[in-house]
Protein backbone atom coordinates (compact mmCIF):
# COMPACT_ATOMS: atom_id res chain seq x y z
CA UNK A 1 0.00 0.00 0.00
CA UNK A 2 1.03 3.46 -0.88
CA UNK A 3 0.41 6.29 1.39
CA UNK A 4 -1.64 8.32 -1.38
CA UNK A 5 -4.05 4.78 -0.89
CA UNK A 6 -3.56 5.51 2.89
CA UNK A 7 -5.35 8.72 2.39
CA UNK A 8 -7.68 7.51 -0.27
CA UNK A 9 -9.40 5.07 2.47
CA UNK A 10 -9.02 7.05 4.93
CA UNK A 11 -11.45 9.29 3.62
CA UNK A 12 -13.37 6.76 2.26
CA UNK A 13 -14.21 4.88 5.72
CA UNK A 14 -14.53 8.07 7.69
CA UNK A 15 -14.74 10.73 5.60
CA UNK A 16 -12.52 13.76 4.71
CA UNK A 17 -12.90 15.99 7.90
CA UNK A 18 -13.15 13.64 10.22
CA UNK A 19 -10.46 11.02 8.73
CA UNK A 20 -8.26 13.89 8.92
CA UNK A 21 -9.17 14.69 12.31
CA UNK A 22 -8.33 11.26 13.41
CA UNK A 23 -4.82 11.48 11.54
CA UNK A 24 -3.48 14.14 13.36
CA UNK A 25 -5.31 13.58 16.68
CA UNK A 26 -6.20 9.82 17.33
CA UNK A 27 -2.96 8.19 19.31
CA UNK A 28 -2.33 4.49 18.40
CA UNK A 29 -1.08 2.76 21.37
CA UNK A 30 0.16 0.10 19.39
CA UNK A 31 2.26 2.22 17.85
CA UNK A 32 4.04 3.92 20.70
CA UNK A 33 1.08 6.28 20.94
CA UNK A 34 1.82 8.46 17.64
CA UNK A 35 -0.80 9.89 15.67
CA UNK A 36 -1.48 8.41 11.93
CA UNK A 37 0.60 11.22 10.64
CA UNK A 38 3.57 11.06 13.27
CA UNK A 39 3.56 7.47 12.60
CA UNK A 40 3.81 7.59 8.65
CA UNK A 41 6.63 10.31 9.13
CA UNK A 42 8.55 7.78 10.87
CA UNK A 43 8.33 5.64 8.38
CA UNK A 44 5.95 3.03 9.33
CA UNK A 45 4.07 0.97 6.58
CA UNK A 46 1.08 2.73 5.61
CA UNK A 47 -0.87 -0.96 5.53
CA UNK A 48 0.33 -1.37 9.26
CA UNK A 49 -0.98 2.16 10.17
CA UNK A 50 -4.65 1.76 8.86
CA UNK A 51 -4.83 -1.80 10.22
CA UNK A 52 -4.13 -0.33 13.74
CA UNK A 53 -5.99 2.33 13.14
CA UNK A 54 -8.98 0.17 12.00
CA UNK A 55 -8.29 -2.32 14.97
CA UNK A 56 -8.53 0.94 17.34
CA UNK A 57 -11.58 2.05 15.64
CA UNK A 58 -13.25 -1.40 15.47
CA UNK A 59 -13.39 -0.91 11.18
CA UNK A 60 -14.34 -4.57 10.31
CA UNK A 61 -12.32 -6.42 8.12
CA UNK A 62 -15.09 -6.67 5.74
CA UNK A 63 -14.72 -2.35 5.61
CA UNK A 64 -11.36 -1.46 5.37
CA UNK A 65 -10.25 -1.83 1.89
CA UNK A 66 -13.23 0.06 0.40
CA UNK A 67 -14.59 -0.65 -3.18
CA UNK A 68 -12.09 -0.64 -5.16
CA UNK A 69 -9.10 -2.02 -3.34
CA UNK A 70 -8.02 -5.05 -2.92
CA UNK A 71 -5.87 -5.95 1.09
CA UNK A 72 -2.46 -5.65 0.82
CA UNK A 73 -1.04 -8.69 2.44
CA UNK A 74 0.83 -7.46 6.20
CA UNK A 75 4.59 -7.50 6.66
CA UNK A 76 5.66 -10.80 8.49
CA UNK A 77 6.65 -8.71 11.52
CA UNK A 78 3.85 -7.14 12.58
CA UNK A 79 2.69 -6.22 15.71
Amino acid sequence: MREREFWQLLEEEFGRTYGRSLAHDQRLTKLGNMTVVEALDAGEEPRVVWNVLCDQMDVPDAERWGKDHAAPPLPVDFR
